[in-house]
């Protein structure tokens, strides 16, 4: 299965299909399986899902939320990006405050969890060693993301992304996909904001990441994250909650 083959007429659920059968990066492969054989002590009884996670929310998404990676006991092993994993808990909560979401956790992908308006995708589909991609492998699956960006086109105004890995390997996969990238390309800070002109223009809002290390310091609160998020969703037109729950 390659990472470069052209988007199919059938859309997402069939581009998710072929993600999830992706096998182009020998180190990640290797990985993800290792892991899903192992498990976590506290994850025994789960069959992991042990492949690449494909993206989540609907195909007519008017917003966009870019990670970094699934994680290795999280997406790896439940098959959804940001479900099952304190990151997820954090990132699913502020969609849930912010009126986005319709319910604040997200355990399993069969939780009942729905997006309102939003989807939540990766620049790299399968879980790394040490949450570290190369950028021989962000770049083997840039492809994959060009490929979701063209589909979400039609719909697609806002886009936030979380963490500077996720900044530097959207920006060019944007370009792959028609928008015109600002030049000097336009450098990540939370809070960073860009307009991308071509196929009506898209916003660009720069958030840090959802990680525990973020979260756990106070680098990134919630507040700060739901005004993230409130912000980006009225730039994409999304009926929100101005004030949380």
């Amino acid at each position: 299965m390659s990472a470069g083959a052209r988007p199919s007429p059938a859309g997402l659920p069939e581009l998710d299909r072929r993600v999830s059968g992706c096998r182009a990066c020998p180190r990640l492969v290797d990985w993800r399986e290792e892991v899903a054989r192992t498990k976590r002590a506290a994850f025994a009884d789960w069959t992991y899902w042990g492949r690449p996670v494909p993206g989540f929310g609907p195909a007519d998404a008017r917003l966009l939320i870019v990670g970094l990676a699934p994680a290795a006991h999280g997406g790896n092993r439940t098959g959804r990006m940001f479900t099952g994993d304190r990151s997820g808990d954090v990132l699913y909560q502020a969609l849930y405050d912010v009126g986005l979401a319709s319910q604040p956790t997200s355990v399993s992908a069969g939780d009942g969890l729905e997006l309102y308006g939003v989807r939540v995708t990766a620049p790299v589909h399968c879980a790394p060693p040490a949450n570290r991609p190369t950028p021989e492998e962000r770049d083997t699956c840039r492809p994959w993301l060009v490929q979701e960006l063209r589909l979400l086109r039609p719909t697609l105004r806002a886009v936030v992304v979380l963490g500077a890995f996720g900044w530097q390997a959207a920006l060019p996969a944007f370009a792959e996909a028609g928008w015109v990238v600002p030049r000097p390309r336009p450098a990540f800070a939370h809070g960073a904001r860009a307009v991308l002109e071509g196929h009506d223009g898209l916003e660009l809002f720069g958030c840090f990441h959802v990680s525990q290390r973020n979260t756990f310091t106070g680098r990134l609160t919630p507040d700060m994250l739901r005004d993230v998020l409130r912000t980006a969703a009225q730039a994409a037109g999304l009926p929100h909650h101005e004030d949380g729950r």
